[in-house]
Formats: C-alpha cells, structure tokens, sequence
C-alpha cells in the first residue's frame, strides 16, 4: 500500500489539463464487445479502474493494441465467452464495479453474460436492479449461477419493449441501451438518464449504424438493428477532475487555468462553484479560476443557508459534493450538502474534523459546514481515503492545510485520476509518493 506525504500551504500556479473521463470510459470501452469491426479510442485516462477494464477485455479474446498514451484500437472479432464463467473473471471483475457495463454488449451479441458481485467505492447500497429489470423486459432470464457464485443472462432473441426506469440510473440506461440496439424491433426506454457520458455513447453507437434517437432527453428510443460496424470516438475531459481543480484552485488560493475543459459539457457545474464565491472566467474551452484570498457563500434571497444536492443531470452530479463539502470549510458563509444518493459517502467528515473544520454531519446524507474564512487553517494530520471522491476531496484539504499530512489507502485515488502526484507537482504542489 502506497501513501501520498503532502506538505501544504504552497500556493499553485500554471496550467493543467483534465483526464478523458472515467465514467464514459466504463461504458465506451464496454461497447467495443457490440462489433467485430476495429474501434479507436483515444483520450482514455490511464487510471485503475480504466487498465483493469482493457485488462479484462484482453483476457476476453479482444485484440487490444495500444497506439499512443491515450488511444487504443480494439477488435472483438474472437471473443471466448467461456471466459466469463471464469474463476479469473469472477475475480477482475469483482475488483471493479464497471466490470456490470459488459453485461449488456455481452447478452445483445453472444446472448449470455455474466456478472461477478460487483466491487467498487464503499460508499452505500448500489443496486443493479435498473440493469437486471431492463434486461429481463427485453427477454432475457436472470438467474444465479450457485457454481461460478455469480449471476447469469441468457436470451436467445432479445425483442425491443417499452420500458419506464425506476431510477434514471446512469450505467442501468447505458447497459439496456448496449442490449437494445441489437434487438429486434423498438426499444422506448423512459425515465432514462441523460448524462454528457451517455449522450457520448448513444453517438458512438449511431456512428457504429445503431438508431437512437432522443439523445439528451429521458426519453430514448432505439431501433434495432442486426449488426453494427467499427469507428473511431474522443472521450469528453472529465467533469469531475474539472471541478476537483476548481476547488483546488479555491482552497489554496491559487492562480490556474484549467485547458480544455469541455465547457459546453459541464452544465451547472460552474455555476455552484460560483455559489460558493469562487471566481470563475471561461474562456473558450477554457477555465482561468485567478487568486482569491476570500470566497463568500451565496444565500438564497430571503437570507436562508444555501444547501447543495445532487441530482440526475443536469443537476449537480454526486461525485462532486465531496468537493464542495471541503472547499466550503475555507469560506465565509455556511452551506448544508445534502447527498441523496449513497447513505455512507459523506463518512469522511471526521477526518476533515481532526484537520480543524466546523462540520456538524446531521446524519449519513447531510452535513452542515461552517466555513472557516481563512480565520484557522486546517492543519495536517494522517488519514485514509475511503473512496476515490472523497480521496481525491482531502488530497485538496491536505494541499491547502498548515504542515505535513499522509494519505492512506491512496489506490482508491489511482482507481479515478491519473497520476495526480506528477501532475500537481507541475503546478507547485509539495507531494510525494511514498510506498
């Protein structure tokens, strides 16, 4: 087990350049298995979850050639679907939750597929039913496979329905997708999830000869067809990376330009961080955030706190109220961050607590942060990253805290960002690896 030693208080300067995105990745480079044709696929990140992926993949039977740093070409053209009843897939593929997204390329092509008990982030219960459901009204039968301790899909035709998604579940709506363009007749998939990443992948498949239409809204529909041929797709730069580099900017009251962020991509991300009194100037594709000695939470206008939710795109995404909760600490102002998502990620308020910050956890989905204003620093401490949000989250607190702090358990933040030490070294940064 690596950790990160971080001496804080330097403050940053220069550019930086945000990673393709992790969670389109999961799903773009699951969509490879839907053709025997040649797919290129460039600015993927060169993180954990990503490499087990393309790991996995090649185990498979799929011809995987690296072309540069971030492009691949892939060729599913001799896949052994024995594979996956694998005691070495059962294995991988528990080691990453994304390892679910081949399910649906796997049971729209070869009619079966497996699906190992996913693993992933400890942050709460995170079902699999939207997938499972979407596929069982597509035809295909679930069951759970006692010998291999894993569940297994067959379907020897599978018949476009309607459907309506009891969770506008980002991978559930990808994964049905990946199953419904190969299958006969119309798929209506309602209540669907329209993120950025999702409308990536419904463009690549259109360009790969599927016919999806009402891309963007909740509302898809699929027609499906027999065959679907290879292309080439550039992954969008990572929202979330996007704003960790905002508040990162914010919170050691740094100068930096995010380059090619991807803005017409980010919906309201800028938007909340603004709320929070962080100055933002976009320029182009670009994002300069200048030095502010002082940020200022915004109330509402009858005077009330401000609180900061998730909720299905386009509202504020999840993985990004990590963020926010820490670069609050350092403002002037109060706001309540309400995850309604997953019951266990805002656990990691007792170590930003031991680092000096008023945070009063209401209960498993809401905190309260008093902001500081700069009046005491956070101050360095020894602490583990539970998950790769809120890892990369005291990465940010630990960079802008008074002396030394040490980072356990940092592969939960190699899993989600690409060789973060390297990169914020570039930019100033006091950071080693240490093993």
């Amino acid at each position: 087990m690596s950790s990160f030693e971080v001496r804080g208080g330097n403050r940053l300067k220069g550019e930086i350049i945000p990673q393709g995105a992790k969670n389109e990745a999961l799903q773009i480079l699951s969509a490879v298995l839907l053709t025997d044709g040649e797919m290129i696929i460039s600015n993927i990140p060169d993180i954990l979850d990503v490499n087990l992926l393309i790991e996995l993949l090649t185990d498979m039977g799929v011809k995987t050639h690296r072309v540069n740093d971030d492009t691949y070409s892939f060729r599913a053209d001799d896949i052994n679907i024995d594979y996956l009843s694998s005691e070495d897939f059962r294995k991988k593929g528990g080691r990453l939750r994304g390892s679910v997204m081949l399910a649906g390329p796997m049971l729209a092509r070869f009619k079966k597929a497996y699906i190992p008990k996913p693993g992933g982030d400890k942050i709460g219960r995170r079902r699999l039913d939207t997938h499972i459901i979407g596929f069982e009204k597509l035809g295909a039968k679930f069951e759970f496979d006692e010998d291999n301790s894993c569940f297994k899909l067959t379907s020897p035709s599978l018949k476009g329905t309607y459907m309506l998604l009891d969770e506008p579940s980002v991978t559930g709506t990808a994964n049905i997708v990946m199953a419904a363009v190969l299958a006969e007749g119309t798929t209506q998939i309602y209540n669907a999830a329209c993120e950025p990443y999702l409308q990536q992948l419904c463009a690549m498949l259109n360009h790969m000869g599927a016919k999806i239409s009402g891309i963007g809204s909740n509302l898809l529909i699929i027609e499906g067809v027999s065959k679907l041929n290879g292309t080439s797709h550039r992954m969008l730069p990572d929202m979330i990376e996007i704003g960790s580099f905002i508040g990162l900017a914010a919170m050691t009251q740094s100068e930096l330009t995010i380059k090619n962020a991807g803005v017409n991509h980010l919906g309201i991300i800028p938007e909340k961080f603004r709320q929070l009194g962080i100055a933002l100037d976009i320029q182009g594709d670009d994002i300069h955030v200048p030095q502010q000695d002082v940020y200022e939470i915004q109330t509402y206008l009858d005077g009330g706190i401000l609180t900061v939710s998730d909720h299905p795109w386009p509202g504020f995404t999840p993985d990004l109220l990590s963020i926010v909760l820490v670069v609050a600490t350092q403002a002037r102002g109060s706001v309540l961050v309400h995850q309604k998502m997953f019951e266990s990620r805002l656990f990691f308020v007792d170590k930003l607590i031991d680092m000096g910050a008023q945070i009063i956890l209401c209960d498993p989905h809401r905190a309260t942060v008093i902001g500081l204003g700069r009046k005491n620093n956070l101050r360095g401490i020894t602490m583990s990253s539970p998950d790769i949000r809120a890892g990369q989250a005291l990465l940010i607190a630990a960079l802008s805290a008074e002396g030394k702090s040490t980072i356990q358990n940092i592969e939960q933040i190699d899993r989600g960002y690409q060789k973060i030490d390297e990169r914020l070294r570039s930019i100033g940064a006091d950071i080693k690896r240490v093993p």
